[in-house]
């Protein structure tokens, strides 16, 4: 299942080139050509076991020069009936354990400009299985510049058990929690985590939520303090209200949040793609990618559970 949704770990981008072949010369496209629509394999390195496997481009499209990345596929023009352009990719998961996969694409002009981006999820891969979709660009704003091009910018990749509902869908819980993609400040960063009563149940809460830090692997990290309240990181954020009970009623939500400084002095920086969040003991645990990038500090600041401002 795939949805479009927003996450954060950078990853190195596999460009693919698109150079159209018209009806005259293979390798030249004019913006008259014609022919039948074509899906030509692609073979090109995947990132983090995503690959782009064939690409589809608009009547008209203007041939690309070289990239030099060295990947490059040829694309008869498609009928007039069909427009934008869209890519078909590939899911693999080479680990054990079942992965949901959160995927970035970027389409870009001949030139690398990036047009739009487009952000798939693909849920529930098993350990060693591939799984295929497609991306589509759809429309591009008026005046935009042909794209040319399409790369997979960013992958991230959760448990399937820990990956947070889709859009509208409520886990068996009944409890949904989710992270923003956060603002930052003057080296000051901040996330907001999210909890919605979607189940049918009263539900409380009393404190902070529980985190675990993942490296890439999905491993623990080590060395950095998770500290109760503000931690002298910033006054006036609200970190430092104390935990109250709350009791939630179905439709209603509390927000916590995090918070670090990504200043960089002595020692190796810290990055933590990944965060697994529990709202309280015992409940069922949440991953999220929230990309956090601790710098030389070594601490991270959360906030206790509250209702939203109003």
């Amino acid at each position: 299942m795939r949805t479009a949704t927003c996450l954060f770990l950078p990853a190195l981008a596999a460009l693919l080139l698109l150079t159209a072949c018209g009806s005259g010369q293979p390798g030249s496209l004019g913006p008259d050509v014609t022919g039948p629509a074509s899906r030509p394999a692609v073979t090109a390195p995947s990132v983090d076991g995503v690959r782009i496997t064939s690409v589809t481009l608009p009547s008209g499209t203007p041939a690309a020069s070289p990239g030099p990345d060295g990947f490059s596929v040829h694309p008869d023009p498609l009928p007039d009936r069909v427009s934008g352009v869209s890519a078909a990719y590939e899911v693999t998961n080479d680990g054990t354990a079942a992965l949901t996969y959160t995927v970035l694409f970027a389409f870009t002009t001949d030139t690398g400009e990036v047009m739009a981006s487009r952000e798939e999820t693909v849920r529930s891969v098993g350990a060693g299985a591939t799984v295929g979709g497609t991306v589509r660009l759809g429309e591009l704003v008026p005046g935009a510049s042909p794209v040319t091009r399409v790369k997979v910018a960013r992958v991230t990749r959760v448990p399937a058990g820990e990956a947070p509902p889709a859009s509208g869908q409520c886990p068996p819980s009944g409890i949904r929690l989710s992270a923003d993609q956060g603002d930052a400040a003057m080296g000051l960063r901040v996330v907001g985590l999210h909890l919605e009563n979607c189940g049918t149940r009263a539900y409380a809460l009393d404190g902070y939520p529980l985190l675990e830090l993942l490296d890439e692997d999905l491993s623990p990290v080590e060395g950095v303090r998770i500290v109760r309240g503000s931690g002298g990181i910033s006054t006036g954020t609200g970190f430092d209200e104390p935990a109250r009970p709350l009791v939630l009623k179905p439709g209603e939500s509390a927000v916590s949040g995090l918070m670090w400084r990504n200043t960089t002095e002595d020692g190796a920086p810290v990055d933590v793609p990944y965060v697994r969040v529990r709202a309280e003991r015992g409940a069922d645990a949440v991953t999220v990618t929230p990309h956090l990038d601790l710098g030389t500090t070594g601490k991270l600041a959360v906030r206790a559970w509250a209702r939203p401002p109003q």
